[in-house]
């Protein structure tokens, strides 16, 4: 596509238009993105000694021509559309590798990056990529005779009409927590973000909802799988953990049983929601129960490692909800937890207490420590996390390798949790990103200390 908004990736012959976004205007890279070789600006005001057309919402446009030029290249794809605060990534990767080891191309969009047949092309910059890089990716898996696509929808990219031409086969509802509420303002506004998917849906599309959740009751389409541990069309019997496998039973029509690698009653329902979504398209249970067994959970998503009489877990959880529910699943190994914890800065500030309450309450003891800051005040984040706690089970470390390092050197038949950060590989502070990755510092210290 020789559309860019990137004046950077400007190559000769393309058409350049100019963006203007939260924190960066595209009009004021024009002058860089004709020097660079483009022959067309769009843009919203101004005049250049390129061809130059002038419109009142360069967004917009950018919309309708995707929409208008691409959009029906897509129509033999099988688009999946994975949404709710936590869950997307587990739930979408496993769609993903159930297509995978069923020896069905497919690609993965989200959070952890862009997949083909469950291996990395490239990272990505947000859940849900930009409009323009969404439908480069799509015609990329196209070119690759790719026909299924699984991708996060993030409630951002609803609101913002990141999908705007694309049409969902199937939408899923993982569920709704409290995230986000630096944009969305409240609970009601993010849930009518959420609830946008729905609109997505072709008319022979189908959602699939986790009843479990009590937002589930707002999800509605004409057609609908519900999932859950009663009132449900799947309906789980019961979970138990055989031999470091997960054993699932399960009825629809009659009763199944199945086992996998993934550990947690969310788990539980994240890959329950991704057999329900095979199943709907056509997919045979029991094939998807034969191959249940070689599932992986994505990066950074209840990540385990044994060291010695102990586990090590390194999770992305980083609203109250994921937080609790992780700590919660700890509790199933009957160690003492110790849990490593930060909130992520220029994000909504109402969860740090709540979050700082849930780990001491639900934790031996906690290490409060730096996440990605970013341009708050690690200071501040962390007095957020720990005013007002009911329990004195903690100390603070800010710098995260010495806090990963403390809780380390501190196992002895327990289990340690890090949370927040999971599969990223870099550490925001104030405007530069460094590296950092909490599962090399993990593997590095089990290394030396075998």
């Amino acid at each position: 596509m020789k559309i860019k908004t990137n004046s950077k990736d400007i190559k000769k012959g393309d058409t350049f238009i100019a963006i203007k976004g939260y924190t960066v205007d595209g009009h004021d890279y024009i002058e860089e993105a004709i020097n660079n070789g483009a022959s067309k600006i769009v843009c919203e005001h101004g005049n250049y000694n390129v061809e130059t057309i002038v419109v009142e919402d360069t967004k917009k446009y950018l919309k309708e021509y995707l929409k208008d030029n691409y959009s029906n290249l897509f129509n033999d794809m099988i688009i999946i559309g994975v949404t709710g605060t936590n869950g997307k990534t587990t739930t979408a990767y496993l769609i993903s590798n159930m297509l995978t080891n069923l020896n069905i191309n497919n690609s993965y969009i989200g959070t952890i990056g862009y997949y083909n047949n469950s291996k990395k092309i490239k990272d990505l910059n947000n859940t849900t990529p930009d409009i323009l890089e969404l439908y480069n990716l799509l015609l990329d898996s196209k070119e690759k005779n790719i026909k299924y696509i699984i991708m996060e929808v993030s409630s951002h990219s609803l609101d913002m009409d990141r999908l705007y031409g694309i049409k969902l086969d199937r939408a899923i509802f993982t569920n709704l927590t409290e995230e986000h509420l630096n944009y969305h303002k409240n609970m009601a506004n993010y849930l009518q973000a959420k609830l946008k998917i729905i609109d997505l849906l072709k008319n022979n599309g189908c959602l699939i909802v986790n009843n479990e959740d009590k937002y589930s009751k707002y999800f509605n389409y004409k057609n609908k799988y519900t999932i859950g541990f009663k009132d449900s069309d799947f309906i789980i019997n019961n979970y138990s953990y055989i031999d470091d496998m997960t054993k699932i039973e399960f009825k629809y029509k009659k009763n199944y049983s199945v086992k996998t690698n993934l550990k947690a009653k969310y788990n539980v329902l994240n890959y329950m929601e991704a057999l329900i979504t095979l199943y709907s398209l056509n997919f045979k249970i029991n094939d998807i129960i034969d191959i249940s067994y070689k599932l992986q959970a994505p990066n950074g998503r209840m990540e385990t490692y044994k060291y010695k009489n102990n586990y090590i877990v390194i999770d992305y959880a980083h609203t109250p909800d994921a937080v609790e529910k992780i700590i919660n699943a700890a509790k199933e190994y009957n160690k003492k937890i110790i849990t490593i914890i930060g909130c992520g800065g220029g994000r909504d500030t109402s969860k740090r207490p709540i979050m700082g309450n849930l780990a001491t309450t639900n934790s031996d003891y906690v290490i409060f420590t730096n996440d990605n800051p970013r341009d708050d005040d690690p200071d501040s984040i962390i007095k957020d996390m720990t005013c007002n706690l009911d329990n004195n089970n903690y100390e603070i470390i800010k710098d995260r390798k010495e806090a990963i390092l403390k809780g380390l050197s501190m196992l002895d038949n327990n289990i340690l949790l890090i949370l927040g950060k999971g599969h990223e590989e870099y550490q925001i502070i104030g405007n530069t990103k460094y590296h950092f990755s909490d599962k090399e510092i993990v593997l590095d210290y089990i290394d030396k200390n075998r």
